[in-house]
């Protein structure tokens, strides 16, 4: 890829957008155009199955692709569904879906079943989306279209700017989504959020074809259709990741952790309220290490001051106990980990392994610096730790291909790496060190401080018998 194939981003930092929709340029040479309102204007939230069979029929009947957008209530509810769905199509408008008393929507995935849906970051949505019945055939992720094509922002807002001379305000994407009745403005910031996905699609698209990438973005789009809707996978000891669990020493403190760990997880998911609004990381690792035995000693612990935390100390006093009287066999334990170590730790447990892994990470940077592409984007970094970890027996392309097929690597990223990889996991030989020999006409040796020569004379007066 010459200089010239550079990803768009190196080439239009200051371009003025053109085109149709393509704000006109400014007197003044103003920025981008903030959108305050969609085009049509803000719809109100579909809440009634007349309303939603209406829709229906509205969007079957429309041409292109659809946007889709999904809000959920992160951070203040434990599960991830959708409190609000956003679609927009050519024909269609935009509507706003409320699934809470709806449900099901499946109706309207069985109209758009032969549709390509645009998504931006679609791993986030698909899950939520999936729940309601909403699973596309064909999609198209704009976030992840930009990251093949090497921008350095791929935001939302960002890439409409950047592509479209129009930004988007985002001062509500971490709203509690579940609030009913849902304000105003978060309902034209949420339609506000499919208004340009179609435009912005078709913009990424162009680049893509222009780099020679859309065959590899065809490929991921479809590993999204295929896995994106799952939900994700159970984590062994989810108490774990408790933030701060680093200051916990020991098996008995541990074994705190754990119990009010799955103590407020019971009750958040009886509220539907996001863990850390039950009790903060910060207040279970403290318990752990104090061990309070009363409820004057617990509430005087960073975290265990609010009204709602304190009604529930005895709860967290009864976890605290069920976690004292554990034996000493029911303790945790150092987990057991599938795969290999974290990479830190190879030079001491596989010092081959870990030059494996440097040389598998050297080719992986310089094929991706050559195609414009993040590292990531290129290869799954776990996939280079397997491979580098349990390298084939006999490692050539056909091997490797298999075993990062396997794990989930794409034709298209096997086809730019195996090769290269599969000599990376080959030992280099050391260089032998040149060999000392005298010749009939060698200078004699340089005397050693003692008067020596430093090369052997005779047999070795420490052994037994001669010199070798």
């Amino acid at each position: 890829m010459t200089d010239e194939d550079a990803p768009l981003r190196r080439r239009t930092r200051h371009r003025t957008p053109t085109g149709d929709g393509a704000p006109d340029a400014t007197p003044d040479g103003g920025g981008p155009t903030l959108l305050t309102e969609p085009a049509d204007g803000t719809p109100e939230p579909v809440v009634t199955p007349a309303e939603f069979a209406e829709v229906v029929a509205r969007f079957a009947a429309g041409t292109g692709p659809v946007a889709v957008d999904a809000e959920r209530a992160s951070g203040f509810r434990y599960s991830q569904r959708a409190y609000l769905v956003q679609l927009r199509r050519r024909g269609a408008g935009t509507a706003l879906i409320d699934p809470v008393p709806l449900g099901d929507l499946s109706a309207l995935d069985e109209a758009l079943a032969d549709t390509e849906w645009v998504l931006h970051a679609a791993s986030q949505d698909l899950p939520c989306l999936a729940e309601v019945g909403l699973r596309p055939r064909r999609l198209f992720d704009t976030e992840l279209a930009a990251r093949l094509a090497d921008f350095e922002r791929v935001g939302l807002a960002a890439l409409t700017e950047q592509l479209m001379g129009r930004t988007l305000e985002k001062h509500h994407s971490a709203a509690d989504w579940s609030t009913r009745p849902l304000p105003q403005d978060w309902l034209t910031y949420a339609a506000l959020d499919v208004e340009l996905l179609v435009e912005l699609r078709d913009a990424l698209a162009e680049e893509l074809d222009r780099q020679g990438k859309s065959a590899w973005a065809a490929e991921e789009f479809a590993a999204l259709v295929a896995s994106g809707a799952r939900p994700p996978k159970q984590r062994t000891d989810p108490w774990r990741r408790t933030s701060g669990m680093h200051r916990v020493r020991g098996a008995r403190a541990q074994s705190r952790v754990r119990a009010l760990w799955y103590a407020r997880d019971t009750i958040a998911i009886r509220r539907d309220t996001a863990p850390g609004r039950v009790l903060p990381d910060a207040a279970i690792v403290a318990a752990a290490e104090m061990n309070p035995k009363t409820e004057r000693e617990l509430l005087l612990l960073p975290g265990f001051g609010g009204r709602s935390v304190r009604r529930l100390a005895t709860t967290w006093l009864e976890a605290l106990d069920e976690a004292r009287a554990l034996p000493d066999d029911a303790l945790p334990t150092t987990p057991v980990f599938e795969g290999p170590p974290p990479p830190h730790r190879w030079a001491d447990k596989d010092p081959e392994a870990a030059a494996r892994l440097a040389r598998c990470r050297e080719v992986v940077t310089r094929i991706a610096e050559q195609h414009h592409l993040p590292p990531e984007n290129l290869i799954t970094p776990e996939f280079v730790r397997r491979l580098a970890w349990e390298p084939p027996a006999e490692p050539d392309p056909a091997t490797v291909t298999k075993l990062l097929s396997d794990l989930g690597a794409r034709p298209w990223q096997c086809g730019l790496l195996v090769e290269e990889l599969a000599q990376a996991l080959i030992a280099v030989p050391a260089e032998p060190e040149p060999a000392e020999t005298a010749t009939a006409g060698a200078e004699p040796a340089a005397a050693e401080p003692d008067g020596s020569t430093g090369q052997p004379s005779g047999p070795d007066p420490a052994t037994d018998g001669p010199a070798a």
